[in-house]
């Protein structure tokens, strides 16, 4: 990002002072507070800030800024020199914390397409870069602050356009540093809901992409991956993701709880491929409790990593621990290994083909999560894949994974045979989706590559009866033995908690359900190639429902990679206990361990080759995790 060579690792929090909140720049700035609350941060191995622009109190007039604001930041600059930190600031600050708060002037304009709004908007963002970009504590810059929620949603042509603007504008003004937009990456290629926001088309104008991520489930371990799983989502155009907001407020747990919470999205987003975390936020606001916003949104005072007197609370803890072995491993330096296993996400997320439904997409998002935390169980090393707009997936995986999958475009169902054909093992399970419009399997080449022909009746679903869905082998395949036995508790929509009927022709049945249907047919193609195919929707079941991981999903991953020739680094013979391996390029390599159990457990992690060893340097055969608990070493 900074264009130096290697990436920075930003590890910092979002920042509003406990004197003042989003108000801190008028007369209430305290120098003296805000010094002392970068000291906290940075003792406790934090090396970076987000600030905020609070625009009403900046720009208070079409074609005046208030130097009073100007001045304080800059003072606030000077501080984070002090303190060793930098910071990125944000410019378009309209919405905070449950409110919008509008300059006095803008009288209803359209933030994105009204060009007098859109003229003085980057007026106000080049003044202000023009004004500070020179500073060593800045490190880069952002457009705005969550700005559909404040904005509106638009059409992605006006948005992206708008973005040019103001991207241009902080250009112009002579800066170098990375940007990027600051609307949290909720748009349809990370949701299925198309906003406005379209990060391929953001990311041209772009040096990272800041994912923020509050979203809330019914399962543990879905939880605990959701920052991760985002992640993923948002590798786009080759750019760093950077966590830029993430947290959590006492308010909704326990201390112990937040840090709980803290450790688990840290570390599963490092080896996510995250290059930067920025917690929300720096401070608790008690003094504030009678101010908008949180006078009616009270749990927003206590997001904070300090509290209301900037004592250090868990979640800080857990930063500072996790900023040490950040530091240990140079966090610059790592990369991901390549992963052997391609979760393949289909292109109808992003591409907002013609008539697709907003549900659908939704879909592919919760299956995909699934399939993502069942890899993650049986400790194989997944990469996600999306397919090519129009068809078309990437090559060199020897496992193909697509979980409930209802759409794919025509070609890509044709290059999977061909994948098969070369040697690869392609999975997918059916799922007729949760619309009633054009129900059903958007599938082609069916017996080619699975060896069936699917025998449905017009119109109509085959609804799954069983509360648990039974898949018993009758074959083996890869660890799983004739015999053994899969179970799946069922969930779902009417339209989608279904199941499959199938001739089969040239494949051949390897599990059969509680009804002795065909569960899990597979068929063999050229050299080792192998193709298997689930007539239930197994990864969707999960889905939808509540405290299920682990589920048995993952044990039919493990006999699929273990068919495949799939390469691990490490296995263990607990699900809840995850681990996946980062390199770096001096030539070290880590493995990072992360704990899904509520109580302590001891693991003895398999290598496929070398031995663990703690960042202290003393063989760890074998590891004790906390409840909740994480760990790195690494392997020589």
């Amino acid at each position: 990002m900074t264009g130096t060579g290697g990436l920075p690792t930003w590890l910092g929090a979002n920042f509003w002072s406990r004197a003042g909140g989003p108000r801190m720049w008028t007369d209430r700035y305290d120098r003296v507070v805000v010094r002392e609350e970068l000291a906290v941060l940075a003792d406790h191995g934090l090396t970076m800030t987000r600030s905020f622009f609070f625009w009403p109190d900046f720009h208070p007039e079409p074609g005046r800024l208030d130097e009073d604001c100007i001045g304080r930041f800059a003072d606030f600059l000077d501080a984070h020199v002090e303190a060793g930190m930098t910071t990125i600031p944000t410019f378009i600050v309209g919405h905070m914390s449950g409110e919008n708060w509008d300059p006095a002037w803008r009288g209803g304009r359209d933030l994105y397409s009204d060009v007098w709004f859109v003229a003085r908007q980057a007026w106000y963002v080049r003044e202000l870069t023009a004004r500070f970009h020179r500073h060593p504590a800045i490190a880069g810059w952002l457009l705005s602050n969550e700005v559909p929620i404040y904005g509106g949603e638009a059409s992605h042509e006006v948005v992206t356009a708008w973005a040019q603007i103001l991207v241009d504008a902080v250009h112009a003004a002579g800066a170098t540093q990375p940007v990027s937009t600051g609307d949290g990456a909720w748009g349809i290629e990370t949701t299925g809901h198309d906003n406005g926001f379209r990060l391929r088309e953001l990311a041209p104008l772009s040096q990272f992409v800041g994912p923020h991520v509050y979203r809330m489930e019914t399962d543990q371990v879905r939880q605990n991956l959701k920052a991760a799983w985002v992640a993923e989502l948002c590798r786009i155009g080759g750019l760093p993701v950077v966590l830029e907001e993430f947290g959590v407020t006492d308010a909704y747990v326990s201390a112990q709880g937040a840090a709980a919470y803290y450790r688990q999205q840290l570390y599963n987003t490092l080896v996510a491929g995250v290059s930067g975390w920025i917690a929300w936020n720096n401070t608790d606001f008690d003094d504030l409790v009678a101010e908008r916003p949180y006078s009616h949104h009270p749990f927003e005072m206590h997001f904070g990593i300090t509290d209301a007197t900037g004592a250090p609370k868990p979640a800080l803890r857990e930063l500072e621990r996790f900023a040490a072995d950040v530091k240990a491993m140079d966090a610059a330096g790592l990369e991901r290994p390549r992963a052997d296993t391609a979760l393949v996400i289909p292109s109808h997320l992003a591409e907002g083909y013609p008539f697709s439904q907003e549900s659908e997409r939704a879909h592919i998002v919760a299956v995909g999560e699934q399939a993502y935390i069942a890899a993650r169980e049986a400790h194989v090393p997944v990469a996600v894949e999306r397919e090519v707009a129009d068809g078309g997936v990437a090559s060199g995986h020897r496992l193909y994974l697509l979980p409930s999958v209802k759409q794919l475009c025509g070609p890509t169902w044709r290059e999977l045979a061909a994948l098969a054909d070369a040697g690869a093992v392609v999975y997918a399970s059916y799922c007729p989706g949760e619309t009633p419009q054009q129900r059903g399997p958007w599938w082609a080449f069916t017996e080619e590559l699975f060896g069936v022909r699917i025998d449905t009746a017009y119109g109509l679903v085959e609804p799954i009866d069983d509360d648990i869905v039974t898949l018993e082998m009758t074959a083996d395949l890869g660890t799983l033995r004739a015999g053994d036995r899969l179970q799946v508790h069922a969930a779902g929509t009417a339209d989608a908690r279904a199941w499959l009927p199938v001739t089969v022709t040239s494949g051949e049945v390897i599990a059969t359900d509680a009804h002795g249907r065909p569960a899990l047919i597979a068929r063999r193609h050229p050299g080792d190639g192998y193709a298997v195919l689930c007539t239930y929707p197994l990864e969707y079941l999960a889905a939808r429902s509540a405290r299920v991981n682990p589920e048995d999903t993952w044990r039919l991953y493990d006999a699929l990679a273990a068919r495949a020739g799939v390469r691990r680094p490490i296995e263990l013979d607990d699900p809840t206990v995850l681990v996946d391996t980062l390199a770096h390029a001096d030539g070290r390599r880590f493995a990072v361990f992360a704990s899904q159990h509520a109580q302590p457990r001891t693991v003895r992690p398999v290598l496929a080759s070398g031995a663990l060893f703690g960042l202290d340097g003393e063989r760890t055969p074998e590891l004790t995790l906390d409840p909740y608990g994480t760990a790195v070493c690494e392997i020589r």
